[in-house]
């Protein structure tokens, strides 16, 4: 290690900083709050977005054109029975918390 060049080591201990400099920005970058907070709105919002898709597909199907169909209302109808069946059950289960 003792026959390399000064002007060489300091130039590769420049490209090395130069390069650990650049790491560090990339991982800030990667863990600021307001970056990680975008990324999982954006998740929300796709993941919503499938759901509302297939909650489409099972509410409307697709007629053998490809156009959506009649409105299945035996989908509707089960539907809004488990969310008043879910409703009722959540409020019952905070009336027995608060005795």
């Amino acid at each position: 290690m003792a026959d390399r060049d000064p002007e060489a080591l300091e130039r590769e201990i420049e490209r090395t900083r130069l390069e650990l400099a650049r790491t560090i920005d990339e991982l800030a970058e990667r863990v600021n709050p307001r970056n990680l907070a975008h990324k999982g709105t954006e998740r929300i919002k796709e993941e919503a977005g499938q759901l509302a898709r297939a909650v489409n597909a099972m509410v409307r199907p697709e007629g053998e054109d490809g156009e959506p169909g009649r409105l299945d209302k035996r989908v509707v109808y089960a539907g809004a029975a488990a969310a008043v069946t879910l409703t009722a059950l959540v409020l019952w289960r905070r009336k027995r918390k608060r005795r």
